[in-house]
């Protein structure tokens, strides 16, 4: 869990995956939303690769990153159960 924390503690990888959330994207679409270099994009999306947040396939020439909407799903959980046992209070 501390991956996914990790992950979630920066704004551009935040953005990265409001990005991912209308569909996959190549690295280089995902650089053209930031005033970044390619190679800090790529660090960016190993981060949230290894919290599995994200993963990737290729397709032809092209490697496209998804959003891993089954972690995203376990986390909205696990901050809801936090919202529940505070309004049985």
């Amino acid at each position: 869990m501390g991956e996914l924390f990790k992950a979630l503690s920066d704004d551009n990888r935040r953005k990265i995956l409001d990005l991912l959330k209308d569909g996959d994207l190549t690295s280089g679409e995902i650089a053209n939303h930031f005033n970044m270099s390619k190679p800090g994009i790529s660090q960016h999306l190993n981060i949230l690769k290894n919290s599995e947040l994200v993963f990737s396939h290729k397709k032809g020439q092209y490697v496209y990153y998804s959003l891993n909407t089954s972690v995203v799903q376990d986390i909205m959980k696990w901050a809801i159960q936090f919202k529940k046992d505070k309004g049985e209070e």
